[in-house]
């Protein structure tokens, strides 16, 4: 082999190292990635939930102030109770079927 063939085959070995450091940094950073992208929709759906679980707290408390006769909720309140009634004989009428 010559010499120029000799250091032609240097720079490529050097060429193919660095690609494959390259190669296996972006591979880390790309697991990197996926897992912190995991745990962010594992904190979004967490939220969503606990979201989910305040506005239901929220309907209940407005709901029990419109019960008291507290504000404007009163009439949400009454509308709210017919609902309710309503479903409430559908259920029954299901049942004595």
């Amino acid at each position: 082999m010559s010499a120029q063939g000799y250091e032609e085959l240097i720079i490529l070995n050097r060429k193919l190292d660095e690609l494959l450091e390259r190669y296996n940094r972006l591979k880390s950073e790309v697991t990197d990635l996926k897992n912190g992208n995991d745990f962010l929709k594992g904190m979004l759906q967490n939220r969503e939930e606990k979201m989910k679980e305040l506005e239901m707290k929220y309907e209940r408390v407005k709901l029990s102030g419109a019960l008291l006769g507290e504000g404007e909720n009163a009439h949400e309140a009454k509308r709210k109770i017919t609902e309710l009634v309503r479903e409430i004989d559908k259920c029954v009428a299901l049942l004595n079927r």
